[in-house]
């Protein structure tokens, strides 16, 4: 079957999951408001130049899940979802993910926010399929730490990889959708690179090599 990939923030939804989870906590005083909201926005105006570091970014945006137990996180992200996350979800995008899901295609989100964030986010979406950068948990507390290899950048190759291998699924007749040049490495690896309200570093490439651009915000 044909791999149908997307990116999940600013591509599938109106709007960054990470970034606006940091918002939520800011806005719910669960967090140091100040330093935490300037710190989000900092660390999301270097992902949009695409030099942030993800390491650096992941001990920040990890931290909360640390410091607080897990039943509290799944009751703070249920409401995250219904106030941040169902008012962007585009009705263009539904309509793309029930194009492919008709014509059989395997369906697959990959991310470079964590799971903890995107899981439900995907259910709601109707797809099966998800990489994510992982939360390490020990003893059921996340620790801060992320597990494994982020999915962001090379890194979304190398996750894809390891996951077309334990599939035994190739990416003969691929679809990429994608809004960010951080994207780059995989979209330059599908049959069907396809750039999504693409910021302007990746709509300036997709022009250049005849990529296909779209908008799901139209």
């Amino acid at each position: 079957m044909v791999l149908a990939i997307f990116d999940l923030d600013n591509t599938l939804l109106g709007g960054d999951s990470d970034y606006l989870w940091g918002e939520f906590l800011v806005e719910n005083n669960l967090v140091d408001g100040e330093s935490y909201q300037r710190a989000n926005h900092d660390f999301y105006d270097q992902y949009l130049a695409g030099t942030m570091d993800i390491f650096e970014f992941l001990a920040f945006q990890l931290k909360p899940l640390a410091d607080n137990r897990p039943a509290d996180l799944e009751r703070w992200r249920t409401q995250f979802l219904a106030e941040k996350i169902d008012p962007i979800i585009l009705p263009a995008a539904l309509k793309l993910i029930a194009h492919h899901r008709q014509q059989g295609d395997t369906l697959l989100i990959i991310t470079a926010t964590n799971g903890f964030i995107t899981a439900p986010i995907a259910q709601k979406l109707g797809i099966p399929h998800l990489i994510a950068t992982e939360a390490e948990m020990i003893g059921g507390q996340y620790t801060g730490n992320v597990a494994g290899t982020p999915s962001y950048q090379h890194g979304k190759v190398e996750r894809l990889q390891d996951w077309l291998r334990t599939q035994n699924q190739t990416l003969a007749g691929s679809y990429f959708y994608s809004d960010s040049h951080n994207d780059l490495p995989l979209l330059n690896m599908v049959e069907h690179p396809i750039a999504v309200d693409s910021d302007p570093k990746l709509l300036a490439i997709a022009k250049q090599y005849g990529w296909q651009t779209i908008s799901l915000r139209t």
